[in-house]
């Protein structure tokens, strides 16, 4: 009876299918400088739309005096949005830039001199 009330709570690995990663080939930059253009682009896209919306709601907010706090509130969130959508596409920019450097460095088309 004990026995039947004893509960397994550890979970049984599933068998990777997946060989092991193989460092000997590169790695295909092309692909990740592909994703981090999109992604740059999708963060521009959001900026520009939390920048349209935060001039919307300021003007909702000299518009519409009764709920001026309300408008107000909306505008200041938008744009930190905004903000932090513009910080995403810059960042996802030098992540395109230090993609191509490793490119160059990988194919051995760049040294680095020491002196």
């Amino acid at each position: 009876m004990e026995e039947e009330r004893h509960h397994h709570f550890h979970h049984h690995k599933e068998e990777d299918n997946n060989p092991p990663a193989d460092y000997s080939s590169p790695p295909d930059y092309a692909k990740e400088e592909k994703q981090h253009k999109r992604d740059e682009r999708l963060g521009e896209l959001g900026a520009a739309a939390l920048g349209a919306y935060a001039l919307h709601e300021k003007h909702d907010e000299k518009k519409d005096p009764e709920h001026a706090r309300k408008h107000m509130l909306e505008e200041e969130i938008a744009a930190t949005g905004a903000l932090g959508a513009g910080g995403y596409a810059f960042h996802e920019h030098h992540d395109v830039k230090n993609d191509k450097k490793e490119e160059e460095e990988f194919d051995g088309k760049k040294h680095h001199h020491l002196f």
